[in-house]
């Protein structure tokens, strides 16, 4: 059964309960990777009374999601090559201590690339797939690299190919995260792992904050705990070996613009006072414990050998 419509995106489940009353955005809305508009969705929050998962209850169409990715630019991320470097240099860290040494590694969802970009650097096959015509161009054109525009699920790639995929900051995005899972199933080589990152709807902050928490968007569509993704991995095929936290490095100056999603005014004064005291500029990891991060390893199917 396709989830959605009261039907749990994890376990499949029917009879999910109102969790988060939301503002309500357009389903045809622009859809772009970074936003201050927190605590409005496109539609309210239901909760899994099965397995705790939560998800918004209505989800837009595919084809306009599509469309609204295929559309999507942002520069601010282009100005932050530093920290999203530095970022990518920590996960990769993480996917080769599970690993057997560099091999081909798959990005999906990749945005402009510096993740593989820094997995070129250390003697990967770097390929990804992306589907910003903005991005995907960024990363061709600018840093030489492999990555297709195309959505997750229709770029053509070779099946059992590789020895990890990643997703960082996108299952969330997804109608169906279980499907992107099984894709990705199928494109590790046996034994591959893949490396998730994505926000923590069951961390203290997340739950704290309720509907104003930073992480309700109107692009996030799926509201992951820690044991609902770790059941969805499970439910398709992958043993989890580790799941931590993620924070992500960005300037002083990032962060702060990030507070006109509470008030304007206080993120500009904020940032004034950032820069009256030369720390604007400055590179910083708060770890707020509402990302997760986690590795997991593909199981062989059944009737597949595993060795």
């Amino acid at each position: 059964m396709t989830p959605g419509g009261g039907v749990c995106a994890v376990c499949g489940a029917t009879g999910l309960r109102p969790y988060l009353r939301v503002a309500q955005t357009s389903k045809t809305a622009t859809l772009v990777p970074a936003t201050d508009r927190y605590g409005s969705a496109p539609a309210d929050i239901q909760r899994c009374s099965a397995c705790g998962h939560a998800q918004v209850a209505d989800f837009p169409a595919e084809p306009e999601l599509d469309e609204a990715y295929g559309d999507a630019a942002e520069d601010a991320y282009l100005e932050e090559e530093r920290g999203q470097r530095a970022t990518a240099a920590v996960a990769l860290d993480r996917i080769e201590r599970h690993s057997d040494g560099p091999s081909a590694i798959c990005d999906l969802g990749c945005w402009v690339g510096f993740l593989l970009s820094e997995a070129d650097r250390r003697g990967w096959r770097a390929q990804g797939v992306e589907p910003s015509r903005f991005a995907s161009a960024y990363a061709r054109e600018r840093l030489g690299l492999d990555v297709r525009t195309a959505g997750l699920f229709d770029a053509e790639l070779p099946p059992g190919e590789f020895g990890a995929v990643v997703m960082a900051d996108v299952i969330e995005h997804l109608p169906d995260p279980g499907a992107a899972l099984a894709r990705i199933h199928g494109l590790l080589r046996p034994g591959g792992v893949v490396y998730l990152a994505l926000p923590d709807a069951g961390s203290r902050v997340a739950r704290v904050l309720g509907e104003r928490w930073w992480s309700v968007l109107p692009t996030h569509l799926q509201y992951f705990s820690r044991a609902s993704m770790r059941t969805l991995l499970e439910r398709h095929g992958f043993a989890v070996e580790w799941l931590g936290t993620a924070p992500k490095a960005f300037t002083v100056r990032y962060y702060l613009d990030r507070l006109a999603g509470y008030s304007p005014p206080l993120a500009r004064g904020s940032i004034a006072v950032a820069e009256r005291a030369r720390l604007a500029d400055r590179l910083v990891w708060p770890d707020f414990r509402d990302r997760m991060a986690l590795v997991a390893r593909a199981q062989p199917n059944r009737g597949e050998s595993s060795a």
